[in-house]
């Protein structure tokens, strides 16, 4: 389908690395912040894990998760901190709320003790849509930061007026690539899905399930145009969200490829998608 004057009415995106970026090595220091973090509130509330077990439990945690990610579905942080527990003490716990509450603050901090940064660009491509009366939405797979938690970032960085809608996978329990999760935002952006423009960074989530899903695609290449360093640790959940399992990448054709945000703005100006 070719695009016309009338053809792109939204445009969706991704957050991690396309909106929200990161130092290489954020990965291991937020997670050693939540295990200090973790460990300080059992203490305090009787219970022995100590710093060193509940790393390892986190790092092994990703499998299960992936588990479950391969599926499209989601779990919640509380669900993590649930499986953590049980995985370290090798026991189920009977946690009360007052626990639970302090667990959920201690696994959500680092967010902000290690945080991301947003994209330069972000702002003014934002600003530049909302000019135009374009819709805007955020569809996001999150990891072990809940979307509550990324809200409130996107507020601090004083970016999140400019979403009409957003979505994270862990309040949803879908993720991309399901085209389900696609589809929810063009219903509450009430646009039809050809009608919006996904920007993202990830081939198989992004690009793949947004163009199953009926929208037209722009490909954020992390690869080249960028003069910061992304997150290399392969077990990272970044980088193992980035395998394509059984899809080449060659099956994977985005409408248009840009290596910086800003990029956006000519793209949609001139219509320049195919």
């Amino acid at each position: 389908m070719s695009l016309n004057k009338t053809s792109v009415k939204a445009v969706t995106f991704d957050l991690w690395e396309t909106l929200l970026l990161e130092k290489d090595g954020d990965n291991s220091r937020r997670i050693l912040a939540r295990c200090n973090n973790l460990e300080k509130i059992l203490d305090k509330f009787g219970v022995k894990i100590s710093v060193m077990q509940l790393d390892q439990t986190l790092k092994a945690m990703s499998s299960w998760l992936v588990s479950v990610w391969e599926t499209n579905k989601d779990v919640t942080h509380l669900d993590q901190i649930r499986f953590i527990i049980k995985t370290a003490l090798k026991k189920s716990v009977k946690m009360k709320k007052e626990l639970i509450k302090e667990l959920s603050i201690a696994y959500v901090s680092p967010l902000f003790e290690v945080p991301p940064y947003l994209n330069p660009d972000a702002p003014k491509v934002l600003q530049w849509l909302k000019e135009r009366n374009k819709p805007v939405g955020l569809i996001c797979n999150t990891g072990r930061t809940p979307g509550f938690s990324l809200r409130k970032f996107l507020n601090n960085a004083g970016v999140a007026d400019y979403f009409d809608v957003m979505f994270f996978s862990d309040e949803v329990g879908i993720r991309k690539p399901d085209p389900q999760i696609f589809q929810m935002a063009a219903t509450k952006l009430k646009v039809k899905p050809y009608e919006i423009i996904h920007v993202g960074d990830n081939l198989k989530s992004d690009i793949w399930g947004a163009k199953n899903a009926g929208l037209k695609t722009i490909y954020f290449s992390t690869e080249t145009g960028r003069d910061m360093t992304a997150e290399t640790d392969p077990n990272s959940l970044v980088s193992i969200s980035r395998k394509l399992g059984t899809l080449k990448e060659k099956e994977i054709v985005p409408d248009k490829t840009i290596t910086s945000l800003s990029m956006i703005i000519n793209s949609i100006e001139n219509l320049t998608l195919n």
